[in-house]
């Protein structure tokens, strides 16, 4: 997979077609959004979705923490979706083959759990995060709000391209405004929603394996 290495706010930022980034000076892969649980907890009310989901999501995680050997993960909100469930037991389990390996949780709106079934996980939340005056929350912030820059989930973004015959392609984006970025959605099962840009904002868009700027 083709991932693009965009250098920004003194950092160099590595943008993968997984919908994650490593951050290069902190050794630290970013996701946002995985909703491990969301299928479990739609199945519990009768909606047929298919299993095995987050097992799935789980795996694509793992091969990133294999090929990048962060230091730590950061998952910028909505990790789980909602109540413990069986996905949750099955985490715990696949933790285990990254001992070494620090998860944070900045906490989403879906993050409900009790803190003691966080800390089983081995998972540390905060509220916010920042390291190096760089600010993660999860639900996105629309000033500088004193950090150099802030980076959030929550709205699972994506960017409509438009071509020469009138075809409009939806596609799952990492956006960087002014002050605030936004991360795509780590997780199969989330969906999107298009968002609106000016002309200074950058924009990379997700087309398959490969990143491409799209503004």
């Amino acid at each position: 997979m083709v991932g693009e290495i965009f250098e920004f706010q003194g950092q160099r930022w590595h943008l993968l077609p997984e919908k994650a980034v490593f951050w290069e000076e902190e050794q630290a892969l970013i996701v946002s959004d995985i909703h491990l649980g969301k299928a479990t907890h739609f199945r519990k009310a009768g909606i047929a979705v298919p299993s095995g989901i987050g097992q799935e999501d789980l795996f694509r995680l793992q091969k990133l923490i294999i090929r990048h050997l962060p230091v730590r993960v950061i998952i910028v909100g909505d990790m789980f979706h909602s109540a413990e469930n069986s996905e949750v037991q099955y985490f715990k389990l696949w933790r285990q083959q990254f001992a070494n390996v620090t998860f944070e949780l900045v906490e989403g709106n879906h993050d409900i759990m009790a803190t003691a079934v966080y800390e089983q996980l081995q998972i540390t939340v905060h509220e916010s995060l920042t390291i190096r005056d760089i600010h993660f929350i999860h639900e996105p912030c629309d000033e500088a709000n004193g950090f150099r820059y802030t980076f959030s989930g929550h709205l699972h973004p994506a960017y409509v391209m438009q071509g020469t015959g009138k075809q409009r392609l939806r596609l799952p984006c990492f956006y960087f405004g002014k002050h605030c970025g936004i991360l795509p959605a780590f997780g199969h099962f989330t969906g999107h929603a298009s968002i609106d840009t000016s002309e200074t904002d950058i924009v990379f868009v997700i087309a398959g394996k490969t990143i491409i700027r799209a503004q």
